[in-house]
């Protein structure tokens, strides 16, 4: 494999659909809108910020027969093969022991060239390819899973296609995201400026257990968690990119956390409401309209007409299986949702 310089680079991500959600806007009592970023090459959102990345690589070092390199075992590291598989280069993942043999299985189908667990954590994985991988090989490339101007400026082309998408409309009142180390969120807030709208707020949704950029907005500055217990798995970044900290702290930004139970109902209610599965990173995103309130107390002044932005940022860990374990284990936490018996999974919700 090497570069083909006579080629057109295509783009390894797609445009996505924005749908009113009829359930979801009942629920929440506001027009809810869907960014359906589930749908990318990759199956998460991480296609666009990663994908503009490897595609910049490529752009800078036409002629070298790159070879990209991950430490994620999730959806960055799965973004990274797809992004580089597509455009004809390789691509590694070095991961953790921990590693599941699902997500681990979906590398590999990707096309992944290499599957490589070492370390019992994340920062042992990737101190090992920067030590012994990366600086064996002078055509490697690092590809970081959310800290880097590349990645933030190809999760912001999301908000060019909102726009467009929205039309005459104008702009949404609020868009809500989940936070994880923070790529999503700054390419949201930097694309909410690059199209002049500024004055749409943003959510930026964490679980507990694994709310870094929380923390770092409590103590006033950068902190770094000691362990994460969220089972929200891919937003356990321990420590936010410092832009998304600086960016949490401007005019029209909220921090929100809530619970992994509350992150696993948002994911069994959407496959009840819209037949779309997602992951506890993306749920919590979701929860928020399902939890009776919130949303409304979240944005001052937003009315039954009003319109919501919710990025269904995908992820690939997840199954049917794990919907049904959540659903089992957290059953007993259903709440009340507006909308009652209009909304389907108001019915179909375990009575716990």
């Amino acid at each position: 494999m090497g570069s083909m310089p006579e080629r057109e680079l295509s783009q390894p991500w797609i445009e996505t659909p924005l749908v009113e959600s009829a359930a979801l806007s009942k629920a929440a009592g506001c027009r809810v809108f869907l960014k359906l970023e589930n749908l990318q090459p990759s199956g998460s959102f991480k296609s666009r910020g990663i994908g503009n990345l490897v595609l910049s690589s490529i752009r800078a070092r036409p002629t070298s027969p790159l070879h990209f390199y991950s430490s994620s075992g999730g959806n960055a590291g799965l973004a990274c093969v797809t992004a580089a598989r597509s455009l004809g280069y390789p691509a590694s993942v070095v991961v953790p022991l921990s590693t599941s043999a699902f997500m681990i299985a979906k590398l590999r189908a990707a096309g992944a060239t290499a599957v490589v667990q070492v370390g019992a954590s994340w920062a042992e994985a990737d101190a090992h390819l920067r030590a012994h991988v990366l600086a064996r090989d002078p055509d490697g490339v690092y590809v970081p899973p959310f800290d880097h101007p590349d990645i933030w400026t190809g999760a912001s082309s999301m908000v060019r296609e909102m726009k467009a998408q929205f039309g005459e409309e104008g702009p949404p009142d609020a868009v809500v995201c989940s936070v994880g180390g923070g790529g999503l969120f700054c390419g949201v807030v930097e694309g909410l400026r690059r199209e002049g709208w500024d004055g749409v707020r943003v959510l930026a949704v964490e679980t507990e257990g694994a709310a870094s950029l929380r923390g770092s907005l409590e103590e006033g500055e950068l902190v770094t968690l000691e362990a994460i217990t969220s089972m929200a798995g891919s937003l356990g970044a321990k420590r936010v990119a410092r832009k998304a900290f600086e960016y949490a702290q401007r005019e029209g930004v909220k921090s929100v956390v809530l619970s992994d139970a509350q992150a696993a109902r948002g994911c069994w209610r959407l496959a009840d409401d819209e037949r779309l599965m997602v992951e506890m990173a993306c749920g919590v995103s979701v929860a928020v309209c399902y939890e009776e309130g919130l949303l409304k107390g979240l944005v001052q002044g937003l009315g039954k007409e009003g319109r919501v932005v919710v990025v269904l940022c995908g992820g690939s860990n997840v199954s049917l299986e794990m919907l049904m374990e959540w659903r089992e284990r957290f059953g007993g936490v259903e709440g009340v949702v507006e909308g009652g018996e209009d909304v389907p999974s108001g019915v179909t919700a375990p009575k716990g």
